[in-house]
């Protein structure tokens, strides 16, 4: 995956999912959305592989922006932005 674009975002916030297991990974996510402002990026770092559909799917049903992901063997990055 293109690693280099993630560097280049500077997120507003960061969430280490890494070891938590569904649902709370989406939850927090869920959460933290909450306490930002509109536009604010936050990075979500997660291990669980159904966080993947789980934060993806929230993230669509919710009309946020998922900006960037990047799966590797043993971790989950998603960038989404803060929409509405």
């Amino acid at each position: 995956m293109d690693n280099d674009k993630s560097k280049s975002i500077k997120p507003d916030f960061s969430l280490d999912m890494r070891g938590y297991f569904c649902p709370e990974p989406v939850f927090r996510t869920r959460q933290k959305i909450l306490e930002m402002k509109d536009g604010d990026i936050l990075e979500v770092l997660a291990d669980d592989p159904v966080a993947e559909e789980d934060i993806k799917s929230w993230v669509k049903k919710t009309g946020h922006d998922l900006i960037f992901f990047n799966k590797t063997e043993k971790s989950l990055k998603f960038f989404i932005c803060k929409i509405k």
